[in-house]
């Protein structure tokens, strides 16, 4: 993928820090966390902030000037390619790793999640959220309006976005030799958007019985072995 689209992204798309997967995060002063795709680095301050970890860790595959990214409370920031090279950390080294709407921008996301959880120590959660490919808009757009266009500023058919996942495949990310399912949440972002309120009363009086065509987002919960 050419970094350059990521480049024609809003600042905003890089500094918005993920309570949602934080509020994720065991209640431990001492761990580490480990965040790949952190962007601007917001979150990784809001976990400092929240003093839910000692030592906070931040990986993107570019630099972001006047961002947090050098903020002297994140302990490390990496500049690399997560599927290329590799981290500097011994294995069994993090508490928790957070893939906040990463999964789905890499052309291996499988053989990064194998990779990734090796610096993870037994018993350490691996928090990934990623878009739901059934949602509704996708239908209306592809099967009604025949347009599989992309969007570049995000969303559910965000330019950048190499893999799509549904909710089942979702959940077999983290059913694996290294790691067990723990749980999965959905994340409604159209709860936060006026004109989107019939999805939302849609969802509610079918009580949720369409939920996988109408939740924009998945976050699923790992606990390494």
């Amino acid at each position: 993928m050419a970094l350059s689209y990521y480049a024609d992204k809003t600042i905003t798309y890089y500094t918005q820090p993920r309570r949602d997967l934080v509020s994720l995060l065991e209640k431990k002063p001492s761990q580490k966390v480990l965040e790949v795709g952190a962007g601007g680095g917001d979150t990784l301050l809001y976990i400092k902030e929240q003093k839910l970890a000692n030592e906070v860790v931040g990986i993107d595959i570019f630099e972001l000037p006047n961002t947090n990214q050098k903020h002297p409370e994140i302990n490390n920031f990496l500049v690399v390619d997560v599927e290329k090279d590799t981290l500097g950390y011994p294995e069994a080294y993090f508490d928790a790793i957070i893939c906040g709407d990463v999964i789905e921008h890499l052309a291996d996301p499988w053989a990064a999640i194998k990779k990734l959880s090796h610096h993870l120590k037994p018993g350490g959660l691996f928090i990934i959220s990623t878009p739901n490919f059934r949602h509704i808009d996708n239908f209306v757009s592809i099967y009604i309006s025949g347009d599989f266009k992309y969007n570049p500023n995000g969303g559910l058919l965000d330019k950048t976005h190499l893999r799509f996942f549904c909710k089942k495949n979702i959940r077999q990310l983290v059913d694996t030799p290294e790691l067990r399912f723990k749980s999965i949440s959905r994340i409604n972002s159209f709860e936060f958007n006026r004109s989107r309120w019939w999805v939302r009363v849609f969802d509610l009086i079918t009580g949720h019985l369409f939920e996988e065509f109408t939740v924009l987002q998945y976050v699923v919960v790992g606990i390494r072995n």
